[in-house]
């Protein structure tokens, strides 16, 4: 505290704090109550914003964050492998069908909506044929009104897209089946 203050009584750390309470989305209680949401629905990350302060919480360590995608240079249009006119959902009826030799899928880390692009107007994240890194964001999965950027977690080459554009996905369900390079 200082006594420099003219005012009646001075303005205390504690005054403050209350004064902060009442409005500020970013007072450690209410900070404590969303890393308590993050982990009850599973959330990476969430990202705040009021008037020109901003907060960004992430939680796992193993999602890289990816502030804009990077621009990819189209590649030339390859045919999509024979594959049946109906979307692969038989294999979720019964029991999973392993992946061909050789090959992983990257999976949905949470519950949320499927996107393959940044807006409805931007190209494809990624397509049949691309390769891809381990930081190559390949999708987002959009929860609570949060956008988590995919990240590939392996190099290789995309070979099948396993879901549809804005399609609901659960956690762990299959989104892209990726060669590697072994």
């Amino acid at each position: 505290m200082t006594a420099d203050s003219p005012k009646s009584g001075s303005t205390s750390k504690s005054d403050r704090s209350k004064s902060n309470r009442s409005g500020d989305v970013f007072d450690i209680d209410r900070i404590r109550q969303i890393v308590e949401l993050m982990e009850q629905h599973e959330l990476s990350e969430v990202d705040l914003q009021q008037s020109d302060d901003r907060i960004r919480l992430t939680r796992g360590g193993s999602q890289p964050a990816v502030a804009a995608p990077a621009a990819y240079a189209p590649a030339p249009a390859a045919p999509a492998p024979a594959a049946p006119s109906a979307p692969p959902v038989a294999a979720a009826g019964g029991a999973a069908a392993a992946p061909p030799a050789g090959t992983i899928t990257i999976n949905s880390p949470m519950v949320g909506t499927f996107y393959a692009r940044a807006n409805p107007e931007a190209p494809a994240f990624v397509k049949v044929g691309d390769s891809v890194s381990e930081d190559t964001v390949v999708c987002i999965v959009e929860a609570m009104k949060v956008f988590n950027e995919i990240p590939a977690e392996c190099s290789g080459k995309i070979v099948e897209v396993l879901v549809s554009d804005q399609e609901p996905v659960d956690f762990g369900k299959p989104l892209f089946r990726i060669q590697t390079g072994g």
